[in-house]
């Protein structure tokens, strides 16, 4: 699994890039989704490379991003009781490793809302007009995502 976190905001950009953006429902900045490894969503990425952070996901990580930002429509909290009545899964735990293994997206589990809104990161960025190799936090990072996701908990 992939996640994308958006970092720029699209001022003076192109409207395909926006367009994109959108596709992906990263809307504002500091949202952050859950997307499947798949050609399509590896080419919408690639093209706003410049304007998210994005890699894969670890079942750890994507507990802890369920858990402290996983949101109701309404604005309830998701809890491991929500997730027992509502699921086939014993907690939260168990979701995030049925959906890092590919079994269930987060569709499937009722009124949770697809888009994370996260915290801007503690100590702020290393810089959002560069790229990793170059010492940023945009483009690919790998498993490094989960560090920046931890700074943004």
């Amino acid at each position: 699994m992939y996640t994308a976190v958006r970092l720029r905001s699209t001022v003076n950009t192109r409207p395909e890039i926006r367009d994109t953006l959108k596709m992906l429902r990263l809307n504002r900045v500091n949202h952050c989704v859950i997307i499947e490894e798949n050609p399509h969503n590896k080419g919408m990425i690639q093209k706003v490379k410049d304007y998210v952070a994005w890699g894969n996901i670890s079942q750890e990580a994507l507990s802890q991003l369920i858990r402290k930002r996983g949101e109701l429509k309404g604005n309830g909290a998701l809890d491991d009781e929500y997730v027992k009545e509502n699921t086939s899964f014993d907690g939260i735990d168990a979701l995030a490793q049925a959906i890092c293994s590919g079994e269930v997206s987060i569709k499937d589990v009722p009124m949770l809302k697809p888009v994370f809104r996260l915290h801007p990161p503690r100590k702020g960025h290393k810089g959002i007009k560069k790229t990793v190799p170059e010492g940023g936090v945009l483009g690919y990072h790998g498993d490094d995502i989960n560090a920046l996701l931890h700074k943004m908990r």
